[in-house]
């Protein structure tokens, strides 16, 4: 209980209204018909730099000596954190410099150079950004500020906490707070049960991202292998050391949400408010979602905290592509129909009065064709299995895709169709540095030692691109191709057993 009372000092004495407004906590309409719960929202998405780090940034860096702020900052970020810093340091009249991945978009980068700071872009990935700005600051004696493992950085975000118990007409029975490095939800934690120990702090992240959850289960901390970083803004491979030590005794649960889940809570946050939130600024809700359905929640009082909307505009195609899946309200379905008149309109007319949302025809050979259809799912259907057994029971044969990221990311947009007599193709999606020549340059590295037979590569305004890629590699060759994915340094599927591949494109 001591440590609790240390922190409840210091969230009170956090001097963040120096920068940060007090944000709103709204009722979400919408939601909390459909779920049954008072669902509210902590609207982080209206500060200054559009996230809540403003408040721990500021708070530590308020704290500084005199001859610290002379010196001046370093920080290493992909965005909301570095603007935190930017904005904090021109406040109290300080230098920073931010070190940010070659990776990290324009919008980004140029949002940080307005607020006055100096950028240094460095590396592929935060890590390699972060051990670089590790390095100027013990070369120049510059004071860095940690994104989220410090004490004072953990008060300023507690006071999230704070707002959230002084607007809330009542304790809530939940807040559920994302989870990347741990700052926030140890913040949160910590003043909340401080004060009200009964109400749940649940952590939310996501599932390709989960590394407060596997240290949770593990007792110590984690490094995760490998992250995925569509929710950027949380993507992290281990906690921080204070913020597990709180979180260890004072989180009651985290949940994870898939890619799919998180894209539909955009949408739900967007139908509610009309405001977009960033992708990891979306798990919390996607968590809250979750856990009602989990639980069986009637009538009880829920808060998701929205910590963010910086995202990159061209990401919005993509989180409204997969939004409805997500959602459960859309089936992607692969399927085999009889190559001969008539049996394109019977399997539409096997659909039902469902509407189609993309519909992809490809003749296979002169005894089947291939089809991949989006279908729309009603109240009615209970799950996308009644609408499945429907087609089977018609002699269509069925799959579904739904949760197939081969389907998803690359297949649904490709022309073309089976390989034909094609011979030792191996099937591969790819992830590789988003930068201007990143693509020529991994081109570059195959070179041409093998036939290239099929490639699919489409920008999603993500820091990675993704690559489908077929590439002929003869029985003998298989040594050197071993070695050739060995020295790509880049995460890569080998996908030739996957479904998809197998009904339209092999």
């Amino acid at each position: 209980m001591r440590m609790l009372d240390q922190y409840l000092k210091m969230i009170l004495r956090a001097p963040v209204y120096d920068v940060a407004r007090e944000t709103p906590l709204d009722l979400l309409p919408g939601m909390t018909r459909r779920l049954g719960n008072a669902v509210w929202l902590k609207r982080e998405d209206m500060q200054p730099v559009f996230s809540y780090k403003l408040r721990g940034a500021y708070t530590m860096m308020a704290a500084l000596t005199a001859d610290e702020r002379a010196r001046g900052v370093i920080t290493a970020s992909a965005g909301n954190h570095a603007q935190g810093v930017a904005l904090a340091a021109g406040r109290l009249g300080i230098a920073a410099r931010i070190v940010m991945p070659k990776t990290t978009p324009e919008i980004k980068i140029s949002a940080v150079r307005r607020l006055g700071a100096e950028t240094v872009l460095f590396g592929n990935t935060y890590d390699e950004a972060a051990e670089h700005a590790h390095q100027l600051a013990a070369a120049q004696g510059l004071t860095y500020v940690p994104p989220y493992d410090h004490p004072l950085v953990i008060a300023g975000q507690g006071t999230v906490a704070m707002e959230i118990m002084r607007q809330h007409p009542r304790p809530p029975h939940a807040i559920f707070v994302p989870v990347g490095g741990g700052g926030l939800i140890a913040g949160v934690a910590a003043y909340v049960k401080a004060l009200e120990p009964s109400i749940k702090i649940i952590g939310v992240e996501a599932d390709e991202a989960a590394c407060m959850a596997r240290a949770l289960e593990a007792g110590e901390r984690v490094i995760l292998d490998r992250i995925g970083i569509f929710a950027d803004g949380a993507a992290v491979k281990q906690v921080g050391v204070e913020n597990f030590r709180i979180a260890r005794e004072h989180v009651d649960a985290v949940l994870t949400v898939s890619i799919d889940e998180i894209c539909a809570a955009v949408k739900d946050i967007f139908e509610d408010t009309r405001s977009i939130a960033e992708p990891a600024g979306a798990l919390a809700l996607a968590g809250l979602k979750q856990y009602v359905a989990r639980e069986q929640l009637r009538d009880h009082e829920l808060v998701a905290i929205l910590s963010g909307a910086n995202v990159n505009f061209d990401r919005l195609r993509h989180i409204a592509e997969l939004a409805e899946l997500g959602e459960k309200r859309e089936v992607l379905i692969g399927a085999i129909i009889p190559e001969r008149p008539g049996s394109f309109r019977r399997f539409c007319h096997a659909l039902g009065p469902r509407a189609i949302t993309e519909f992809n025809y490809r003749y296979a050979d002169s005894e089947r064709a291939t089809v991949f259809a989006g279908v729309q799912l009603r109240a009615i259907d209970g799950d996308k299995s009644l609408l499945l057994e429907g087609l089977r029971d018609k002699g269509f044969e069925a799959i579904d895709i739904s949760d197939n990221d081969l389907a998803k990311m690359h297949v649904r947009y490709m022309v073309g169709g089976h390989g034909g007599a094609l011979r030792d193709e191996r099937l591969l999606r790819v992830e590789f540095p988003e930068r201007p020549g990143a693509l020529l340059h991994f081109l570059n590295q195959v070179g041409d030692r093998w036939n290239i037979s099929l490639f699919h590569y489409r920008n999603h305004g993500a820091a990675y691109g993704r690559v489908l890629m077929g590439i002929q590699v003869p029985a003998a060759q298989n040594l050197p191709f071993r070695e050739f994915l060995g020295a790509l340094n880049m995460d890569y599927v080998e996908e030739e057993q996957n479904a998809a591949y197998e009904l339209f494109l092999k």
